[in-house]
C-alpha cells in the first residue's frame, strides 16, 4: 500500500470512536493493575459492565501483545453476538474500530480497512458525519464504561456519555445503570451531600431498580448512600434483598462488606470480604477493605480496653499491615493503602517507616489531583500529631485546600487548618499570621466580611504584608 493510501487510512481511524482513540485518557493508568481488574471483571461477569474485552485489548497492545489483544477482541465479537443478536452490528461499532487500529499497528492494512468498510456499512446510515463513525448510545456507553474504568478525573466526563446515551435511549438498564454508577461515584469523591432529596443517585440508582428489580449491584449502592442519610430501615432490607439474590458477586460481596463495616459489624464484613477474595484473590480493593475491617478491630480494642491486650494488638496489627502492604503490591499506584500502611507503622511506634512511605508519595509526579490531596492531608496530620510542627501542618494543610474543593479531604484540611490558628490565637492574640488563616479559610468559605476583619487584624501586627493586602484588594475592589 502505498504512503498515500497508507495516509488516507491513518486519517480515517482517527475519526473512530473507540478505545485507540480514547486511550490517552488512561495514559496515567498502571497498566498491570488496569488488566487485573478487567480480568477480574470477566470473571465476575458482571451485568452492566461494558464490554472489558475491548478495554483489555486496548492495554494488550500497549504491552506490546498485539496476538493477544487479537484474540480479545474476538472474545469480544462473540460475547457481543451472542448476548446481543439483532443488535449486534450497532453494538459492534467500538469492537470493529479496535480492529481496524489493531490490524494498522500491526501491518495488516488490508484487514484494518476491511473493518473500515464493515463500519461504513454500519455507520453510514446512523450519522450525517464520517460514515465510519457514529456516536449512538451504544458508543457513548461503552465509552462511559471505559472512562468509570479509569482515573476520577474522568467521572464526568463518563457521567456525560451516559447522559448522552439515555437521551436516544432512556430506558436502557445498562446506561442508566452507568449514570448511576458515575453520579455515586462523583458524590462520594465531593462528600458533600446531607439529605437524600438533592441526591441524584439515590434518584437514578431507583431508576435502574425500577427498570430492572433484580439489579443487585444497584441495590446494594443504593443502600450505601441511605445509609449516609441514616435511613437504616430501607438500607438494611436493600443490603439483605442482594445477597439473598446474588450470594456469590464479589461486586455485591464487597458492598455489603463495607455496609456492615460502616454499621459496625466487623466480623460479618471480614466474612463477606473473605468470600469475594476466593473469587477474586488479586483484588487489591477487597485486601485494602480488609485492612480497614482489622483497623476497626484494632481501635475497638484500644477504645474498650486502653491500650489492650498486647498480643491480640499484635495479631491485628500484623493483619492490617498485610491487607494493605498487599493491596498496594498488587497495585502500587494504590495511594490510599499506602497511606494506611504508613498510619498503621505509627500505631506500631514504626515511624521511620512511615516517613519512608510519605517521602516516597512526595517524590512521585503525575498524581492524580484527589490522591495528591490525601497525602497533603496525611502529612499535615502526621506533623500534628506525631513531631509537633504546627508551621509543617500548616504548609501541608494548605496545599491541600489548594487542589481541589468540596471534598472530604478539603474539609478536613479547613477544619485542622480552623484549629491551629484558633488555638495559636489563644496563646497570642497578636499572630498575624493565624488571622491570615483563618481570612483565607473565610474567604474560601464565601464569608467575605469576616474575611476581610481577619486580614485587617493580620495586617494590624504585620504591616506591609503583600499576601494579606492583595487579599483585601480582591476582597474590597472598590477600596
Amino acid at each position: 500500500m502505498s504512503d498515500t493510501l497508507r495516509e488516507s487510512l491513518l486519517v480515517k481511524l482517527g475519526q473512530l470512536q473507540c478505545h485507540f482513540t480514547w486511550g490517552p485518557q488512561i495514559d496515567d493508568v498502571n497498566l498491570d493493575n488496569e488488566k487485573q481488574k478487567l480480568l477480574d471483571s470477566i470473571t465476575i461477569s458482571g451485568k452492566h459492565q461494558g464490554v472489558p474485552h475491548n478495554q483489555l485489548a486496548y492495554i494488550n497492545y500497549r504491552q506490546g501483545n498485539c496476538e493477544e489483544a487479537l484474540r480479545d477482541l474476538e472474545e469480544a465479537e462473540r460475547r457481543l453476538r451472542e448476548i446481543h443478536g439483532d443488535g449486534f452490528e450497532r453494538r459492534s461499532i467500538v469492537t470493529h474500530g479496535n480492529r481496524a487500529w489493531l490490524h494498522y499497528h500491526m501491518g495488516q492494512l488490508s484487514e484494518a480497512q476491511s473493518y473500515l468498510d464493515k463500519l461504513e456499512v454500519t455507520c453510514g446510515p446512523l450519522t450525517q458525519g464520517p460514515h465510519v463513525t457514529a456516536m449512538v448510545p451504544e458508543v457513548w456507553g461503552e465509552k462511559g464504561w471505559s472512562l468509570l474504568s479509569s482515573h476520577s478525573q474522568c467521572y464526568e466526563e463518563a457521567k456525560e456519555c451516559f447522559a448522552s446515551a439515555l437521551e436516544e435511549d432512556p430506558d436502557n438498564t445498562e446506561w442508566n445503570m452507568g449514570y448511576a454508577t458515575a453520579l455515586y461515584r462523583l458524590e462520594s469523591n465531593s462528600g458533600i451531600l446531607k439529605r437524600p432529596e438533592v441526591s441524584q443517585s439515590v434518584r437514578q440508582l431507583r431508576r435502574v431498580l425500577e427498570l430492572d428489580p433484580g439489579e443487585s449491584v444497584a441495590r446494594v449502592m443504593l443502600a450505601l448512600r441511605l445509609q449516609e442519610f441514616q435511613e437504616q430501615a430501607e438500607a438494611n432490607e436493600l443490603v439483605e434483598e442482594a445477597l439473598r439474590t446474588s450470594p456469590d458477586s464479589p461486586f455485591v460481596l464487597r458492598n455489603a462488606a463495607k455496609f456492615y463495616r460502616i454499621q459496625q459489624d466487623v466480623d460479618k464484613a471480614i466474612g463477606l470480604l473473605k468470600k469475594a477474595l476466593e473469587i477474586t484473590p488479586r483484588s487489591s480493593f477487597l485486601h485494602h477493605q480488609m485492612g480497614i475491617c482489622y483497623r476497626e478491630k484494632l481501635l475497638a480494642l484500644r477504645k474498650n480496653q486502653g491500650s489492650g491486650d498486647p498480643g491480640v494488638e499484635a495479631v491485628l496489627i500484623a493483619d492490617c499491615k498485610l491487607h494493605f502492604r498487599t493491596a498496594f503490591q498488587l497495585e502500587p499506584s494504590f495511594i490510599p493503602a499506602q497511606l494506611d500502611f504508613a498510619a498503621i507503622c505509627l500505631m506500631n511506634g514504626e515511624s521511620d517507616r512511615a516517613v519512608e512511605i510519605y517521602n516516597n508519595l512526595q517524590s512521585l509526579e503525575d498524581v492524580a489531583p484527589d490522591r495528591k490531596q490525601a497525602i497533603e492531608l496525611q502529612l499535615g496530620l502526621y506533623e500534628m500529631y506525631h513531631t509537633k510542627s504546627e508551621s509543617n501542618a500548616i504548609h501541608h494543610f494548605m496545599e491541600g485546600l489548594k487542589i481541589r474543593r468540596g471534598t472530604k479531604e478539603w474539609k478536613l484540611c479547613s477544619t485542622k487548618l480552623e484549629q491551629i490558628a484558633r488555638r495559636q490565637i489563644n496563646r497570642n492574640p497578636h499572630n498575624s499570621r493565624a488571622w491570615g488563616i483563618l481570612g483565607f479559610l473565610q474567604r474560601e468559605a464565601g464569608e467575605n466580611s469576616e474575611a476581610v476583619e481577619c486580614y485587617e487584624k493580620a495586617l494590624r501586627f504585620d504591616r506591609g504584608n503583600e499576601e494579606y493586602l492583595s487579599a483585601l484588594r480582591e476582597l474590597r475592589p472598590s477600596a
